[in-house]
C-alpha cells in the first residue's frame, strides 16, 4: 500500500510543530496542515466521494493548496489539477473529460476572477456534482450568491482521518497536457510515480530533513512546483514560503525575510531577480543562506548561470522534465562540473535514450552529433493518458514514453536538447500548442484562416504571435481581435500579437509553412 498523502503524514508525525507554508503572516506547521487536510478528506467522504473519484483544483499559491491536494489524496481521490488562468469554457472541458465529481476553486479577485469562471465551468458541467468556493476568508460569506464556500461545508468536521488505503499503482493525479492535436489530454501520475520522483529529487539535490526553507514561486498546480518542490519539501519537513504571484522584488526580499535556502524557477524568474539586487539589497545574507539553485522549463542561457554564480554564490542546477514523467527526467549532477545548455543526466530509477521515428535507438558514433527523440523509462513514467488508449499506445511502449523532443548525448553521457516537438511555443515556461489557439481564433465571424508561431521575446522566451486571413467583406483590427483572444483563452495562451494577412505561405499539398512566419 502506498498513498502520496504519506509524504505529508509523517512529516507532521516527526516534526509537528514545525512552518509547513507561509503566505505573508500566516504560518501553519505540519501539525495544521495535516488536520486541515483531515477535514477536507472527512467532507469529501461525506460527500460520497469514493476511491479512484477525480477531484479538481484550481488554487495559486497559497496554504489552501496543499491542504486540499493531500486532502483529496487522503480521501483515496484522484487529484485534477487546474491551471488557474483557464476560462470558463476550458475549466468545462476539463471537468467533463476527467469526469470529475467534485471541484474546489479558489475565489481569485477583480483580476483574476477564477472562481467566477470556475463556476461557469462547473455550471456547464452536469456530471460534476459538487463545486466548493475557496475564500480567502474561510469565514466569509460567498462572493457568488447561492455557491457553497469550504469554509462553510468544513465546519463540524472531524481533524482525524484514516487515510484511505492505495496501491503504488493506483492513479493519484490526472495532469493535463496539451498534445500535439492541441487538446488537451490528462496523464495519469500514480503514487509510485510521484512518491519515487519526489525521493529522486531529495537523494540529488541531498535535501535535509526539517533544514531547508523553500521560496515557491513555480505554480503549485504545475508538475514542477508540485513535485520539485511541494512533494519533495513536504517528504522532507521544509518550509514553504508561498509567493502566488512572481515579483522579482517580494522574491528577494522574503528571500533575506526568511533566510531562504531553496530556489527553483524558469529561466525569465533567474533574470528578474539579478535585476533587482540592487545596491540596497542584503546579497551577501542571502547568498550565505541559498544552498540549491534549479532551473527549468526551457535552457538557462550560459551567461545567466555565471551571473547568478557571481552574485549569488550558487551553481543553478538545470533539470528537464514532462507531465508524463511526473515531471523529472534529468537533471545537472551537482558533483560534476557544470555543463551549460545540457539539461544533465538521468536522475535515480530513470533511463533515457535517444530513438528513431520507428523506435529503433539512435546509433551513436562517439562525436555526441547523433540526434534522436528522447525516450524514457522508469518509476516516473506515466500510467497512460486517461481515456486516450491510442495515444498512450503512441506514446508508450515496452515502458518507453517518447518525449516528442529531440536531443543528443555527448561522449559523458549529458543531454543537450536541440530542438522542442514541432510547433510548440514555450511562453515563459508554460508550453502552449498552436493548434489548440488556431482552432479558437477561427471561431470568430470575420477570421476565416488563423496560423500561430512564437517569436522571439526578452522576458518570456518566446511571445505568441496569429497571422490570420479575414473572410471576404470582413473587417477587423489587430487590437480587436486580441482583446477577443483574451476573452476566449487563458492569460498564457492567447496570443499578443496579430497580423492580418491576405495571404499564408504553403506546400503543395495545403500545409502551412509555419517556418516562414517564424
Amino acid at each position: 500500500m502506498l498513498n502520496l498523502s504519506v509524504l505529508l503524514e509523517d512529516s507532521a508525525r516527526t516534526h509537528p510543530d514545525r512552518d509547513a507554508v507561509v503566505l505573508g503572516t500566516t504560518r501553519l506547521t505540519y501539525a495544521q496542515v495535516e488536520a486541515a487536510a483531515n477535514r477536507v478528506a472527512n467532507l469529501l467522504v461525506d460527500r460520497g466521494i469514493r476511491p479512484g473519484d477525480k477531484v479538481a483544483l484550481s488554487c495559486p499559491n497559497v496554504p489552501y493548496f496543499p491542504i486540499v491536494y493531500y486532502g483529496i489524496l487522503k480521501a483515496g481521490a484522484v487529484v485534477v489539477p487546474l491551471n488557474i488562468l483557464l476560462k470558463g469554457r476550458e475549466v468545462a472541458y476539463h471537468l467533463a473529460d476527467s469526469g470529475a465529481k467534485a471541484y474546489f476553486c479558489f475565489e481569485g479577485d477583480v483580476g483574476l476572477p477564477m472562481g467566477a469562471e470556475g463556476h461557469a465551468g462547473f455550471s456547464g458541467t452536469p456530471s460534476c456534482a459538487h463545486f466548493f468556493l475557496i475564500t480567502a476568508d474561510p469565514a466569509a460569506e460567498s462572493p457568488i450568491e447561492g455557491v457553497e464556500t469550504m469554509g462553510a461545508a468544513l465546519r463540524g468536521t472531524a481533524t482525524a482521518f484514516s487515510s484511505i488505503g492505495t496501491s503504488g499503482d493506483d492513479p493519484a493525479v490526472l495532469l493535463y497536457t496539451s498534445g500535439t492535436t492541441g487538446q488537451a489530454k490528462g496523464a495519469e501520475l500514480s503514487h509510485a510515480n510521484l512518491v519515487l520522483n519526489a525521493l529522486a529529487c531529495n537523494r540529488l539535490l541531498e535535501n535535509r530533513p526539517a533544514l531547508d526553507t523553500h521560496l515557491v514561486v513555480l505554480p503549485l498546480f504545475h508538475s514542477f512546483g508540485a513535485t520539485v518542490q511541494m512533494n519533495a519539501g513536504f517528504s522532507a519537513a521544509s518550509t514553504l514560503v508561498l509567493l502566488p504571484r512572481f515579483d522579482a522584488r517580494q522574491a528577494v526580499s522574503l528571500m533575506r525575510q526568511e533566510d531562504i535556502t531553496f530556489f527553483a524557477g524558469v529561466p525569465t524568474m533567474w533574470w528578474g531577480l539579478l535585476q533587482v539586487l540592487t545596491d540596497d539589497v542584503d546579497v551577501e545574507r542571502i547568498a550565505r543562506n541559498l544552498r540549491v539553485g534549479v532551473s527549468g522549463g526551457a535552457s538557462l542561457p550560459a551567461e545567466l548561470i555565471k551571473q547568478v554564480r557571481v552574485r549569488l554564490g550558487v551553481q543553478v542546477l538545470e533539470g528537464y522534465g514532462l507531465s508524463e514523467t511526473s515531471p523529472v527526467v534529468t537533471f545537472s549532477d551537482p558533483a560534476r562540473e557544470p555543463r551549460p545548455g545540457s539539461i544533465g543526466v538521468p536522475v535515480w530509477g530513470v533511463q533515457v535514450k535517444l530513438v528513431k521515428p520507428d523506435w529503433s535507438e539512435v546509433e551513436d558514433d562517439g562525436t555526441g552529433s547523433a540526434i534522436g527523440e528522447i525516450a524514457v523509462k522508469g518509476h516516473n513514467v506515466m500510467r497512460g493518458y486517461h481515456g486516450r488508449p491510442e495515444a498512450t499506445a503512441e506514446a508508450v511502449r515496452d515502458g518507453w514514453f517518447r518525449t516528442g523532443d529531440l536531443a543528443r548525448r555527448d561522449k559523458d553521457g549529458f543531454y543537450y536538447v536541440v530542438d522542442r516537438a514541432k510547433d510548440l511555443i514555450i511562453r515563459g515556461g508554460f508550453n502552449v500548442y498552436p493548434r489548440e489557439i488556431e482552432e479558437v481564433l477561427m471561431t470568430h465571424p470575420a477570421i476565416s484562416l488563423a496560423a500561430v508561431v512564437g517569436v522571439p521575446h526578452e522576458s518570456h522566451g518566446e511571445e505568441i504571435k496569429a497571422f490570420v486571413i479575414l473572410d471576404r467583406g470582413a473587417e477587423a483590427h489587430p487590437d480587436e481581435l486580441i482583446a477577443w483572444g483574451k476573452e476566449q483563452m487563458a492569460g498564457y495562451k492567447y496570443p499578443r500579437i496579430v497580423e492580418i494577412v491576405p495571404t499564408l505561405p504553403m506546400t503543395s499539398t495545403g500545409k502551412i509553412l509555419k517556418r516562414e512566419l517564424a
